[in-house]
């Protein structure tokens, strides 16, 4: 049976070769295919012993071409067969007379918030002042109306189940003809919507909901960071949509205020990289969730409660986000973590049901996040201990609540131009309201929900890994700029035996990691993992390496393409 394998070219003696480039293995001696040179990342396709080139994708010295080579490496096909392309084409011209009647909207005042990357505009909003209270619509884009049942457009969209993004790059879920036009929701353009439109009093408590199909017409395009310059008075907003940016920033503060008791307080960032014209990383920043990211998530999360509950009360066949209740042991065995680590627990009860353990684990985030701040350093590492004694959220057709946001009903909804289980559950509310679709078949839903759980965890895969690599690469630039003995201030942000993985900022960015073994720990100390898994102990000296603790280091090795850092302790000659 024939594989395809990422591998670079060499020359061994009158021969060339290749190695593979992210799994160590055996050379391949390489047969017909394409003609390459020496040093080339190449996409083969082996069978047995021999491969030939089936095309030429770079140069393993470039971060770029590097990332391409794994989007390759795991499977995640770039482009679209001209048949789907074809079909996008026909869609975006077809879709207006799709779904019947529609409500026109384009005279409200509407705005969109994005990263500034961004060319999918999945959402848009727009308010009003109602009585004493707030009326608010969010318009998603109607992917339903261009993606059809049975086309080769649906299939497509299927296989992929979610777009994949990487840093400086998107595989998208449908055609850019779609994704990045006539399904975004563009300034100064008019475009197909499903709109929620939601009666919210100022505290934030949803005080009624309906849904139909729109036409809307954008009148900015804001980004985050353009958002919290509003915020903080810095900058002020187009005067059309002032108002009811204003209006939004009040009802999604009322919904997190109204949520802080009832989901998991957790903080986050995600690395984003700057590349040059050749593909080279030159520069990167952790991006923290702001209260413009937070009024984006609030409004997303109440549209996604106020379709799921319509769905279940209905019992339409649709699909759920869920986050089913922890298992009461592993919440007790975060709670010794926890308190192995110094940090405050909630008051275990003699017995605990796994309801109970969910709502322990919501506060211990909170005291943990409180704890962290207090003590200046350890949040994400105390955080990745509170997310590990939970289950991962997946795609269910059965609706089983979603503990981490403390949600009796919840689905996704609102990004339908990139996760299929949305474009799913469109055509499901549509099917409610008389929107003009057919309800999904509840035979197969089952298989489709652990299609596109599987599907999203892969792709969560490959995109972490991309991260890796653009900051080993950047690691490696910054090492050449300051000289190899350069130290870098860092936390800990993981143990196990051989020892800990540690998280660290430089000049060129704030996002890099790597490894540092527990044999270079202390000099002649031998330090093992203790019976709580948090943290590294000496056997002589009682020395302790923990979850969440400074340390000081210098990189002894960088292994770009394959995102791997190995780290010194300050102090010792590498």
């Amino acid at each position: 049976m024939a594989e395809t394998v990422v591998a670079v070219t060499a020359k061994r003696g009158r021969f060339l070769v290749a190695e593979p480039l992210f799994d160590p293995g055996e050379q391949i001696s390489l047969g017909g295919g394409r003609r390459v040179g020496v040093g080339r990342i190449v996409l083969l396709q082996r069978r047995g012993g021999k491969a030939k080139v089936l095309r030429e994708i770079g140069r393993p010295d470039r971060a770029a071409e590097v990332v391409e080579a794994l989007l390759a490496e795991n499977g995640v096909r770039r482009g679209f067969a001209s048949e789907v392309e074809a079909d996008a084409e026909r869609a975006a011209e077809a879709a207006a007379g799709v779904g019947g009647e529609r409500r026109d909207l384009t005279e409200l005042a509407t705005f969109t918030v994005d990263p500034a990357s961004a060319h999918d505009f999945d959402d848009a909003v727009s308010a009003e002042r109602s009585g004493d209270g707030v009326r608010i619509w969010i318009h998603i884009a109607d992917v339903a109306a261009h993606v059809r049942p049975g086309s080769a457009l649906e299939a497509e969209a299927y296989r992929r189940a979610n777009s994949t993004y990487v840093p400086g790059s998107v595989e998208p879920m449908l055609p850019h003809t779609l994704s990045s036009a006539a399904c975004s929701l563009s300034a100064g353009v008019e475009r197909l919507a499903v709109t929620t439109e939601m009666e919210v009093s100022a505290s934030g408590e949803p005080r009624s909901a309906s849904f139909y199909r729109s036409v809307i017409r954008s009148d900015a395009r804001m980004d985050y960071d353009q958002l919290d310059r509003v915020f903080a008075g810095r900058e002020k907003p187009d005067g059309a949509i002032a108002e009811p940016l204003a209006l939004a920033r009040e009802v999604a503060a009322g919904i997190s205020e109204r949520r802080r008791g009832g989901a998991l307080d957790v903080s986050s960032s995600e690395p984003e990289f700057e590349f040059d014209a050749k593909g080279n990383v030159v520069a990167a920043r952790a991006v923290p969730q702001t209260e413009a990211h937070s009024l984006i998530e609030m409004l997303m999360v109440a549209t996604n409660e106020r379709v799921a509950e319509l769905l279940e009360r209905k019992s339409v066949p649709a699909i759920y986000r869920v986050h089913e209740q922890p298992d009461p042991e592993r919440v007790k065995r975060l709670f010794e973590q926890l308190a192995a680590l110094d940090l405050p627990t909630p008051a275990m009860p003699d017995s605990l049901g796994p309801t109970q353990a969910g709502k322990l684990a919501v506060e211990a985030s909170r005291l943990v996040r409180k704890e962290a701040a207090r003590r200046g350093h350890g949040a994400e590492a105390y955080t990745s201990l509170v997310l590990r004694s939970l289950n991962q959220a997946r795609y269910s057709e059965q609706n089983l609540g979603h503990a981490g946001l403390g949600s009796g009903a919840y689905t996704h909804f609102t990004s339908p131009i990139r996760r299929y289980p949305d474009l799913v559950v469109h055509r499901a509310l549509l099917s409610t309201i008389g929107g003009g679709e057919q309800a999904p078949p509840a035979r197969g839903l089952a298989d489709v929900a652990t299609h596109c759980s599987e599907r999203e965890r892969d792709s969560a895969k490959v995109e972490r890994r991309a991260d890796d690599v653009c900051a080993s690469f950047l690691l490696q630039r910054e090492l050449f700029e300051r000289g190899p003995d350069a130290r870098f201030e860092g936390e800990v942000s993981g143990v196990v035996g051989a020892g800990a993985f540690v998280r660290f900022g430089g000049q060129l960015a704030d996002v890099y990691e790597g490894f540092l073994p527990a044999r270079l720990i202390g000099g002649r100390e031998r330090f093992e993992l203790d019976e709580t898994e948090t943290m590294l102990v000496g056997g002589r000296d009682g020395g302790v390496v923990r979850f969440g603790d400074p340390v000081t280091v210098t990189v002894e090795r960088v292994d770009a393409p394959r995102g791997r850092v190995d780290l010194v302790p300050e102090g010792v000659p590498s």
